[in-house]
């Protein structure tokens, strides 16, 4: 998992792209305009959940594993949220096609987390990008942990 810390763009659209393109974690996909694509197509889903948050994801072969990149807005970004609230925390997510349960899990586990206001709160009030995939991980590792209880 990745962040990448005070996205400057000021829409949804801009602001995928830049988070794919500043992730550490999507240096292994090559084509990354092919990418971007996948996530733009899923996009019609609908990716706004409210609360700040958002949830873009795209399906490449290149990956083995679900890569997954947290952008952090403190302005907000633009977006047709159910609340009208624009975007502070906005998740992207590169997974391969055939892992579509590994997908369906992770993807609960995140949205679990970003439910919580103590999690957007304590993610937003972080110093530096470091500091925010410390707190990314140890939550993330937390809940996976209660859910296999």
């Amino acid at each position: 998992m990745t962040v990448v810390y005070e996205i400057e763009s000021k829409n949804k659209d801009d602001a995928i792209k830049e988070i794919i393109s500043r992730a550490e974690v999507f240096d292994c996909i090559c084509d990354k305009d092919k990418f971007v694509e996948s996530v733009f197509f899923r996009e019609t889903e609908g990716a706004c959940v409210g609360h700040g948050v958002a949830f873009s994801h795209g399906r490449i072969h290149e990956v083995s594993e679900m890569k997954i990149a947290l952008g952090i807005s403190r302005t907000g970004i633009s977006c047709d949220a159910p609340d009208g609230r624009p975007i502070h925390l906005l998740f992207v997510l590169a997974t391969n096609p055939a892992m579509y349960e590994d997908h369906l899990d992770r993807l609960s586990i995140l949205a679990k987390m970003a439910r919580r206001e103590h999690f957007r709160s304590e993610i937003l009030s972080c110093f530096g990008q470091k500091e925010a995939e410390e707190k990314l991980k140890e939550t993330y590792t937390l809940c996976s942990e209660k859910r296999a209880v």
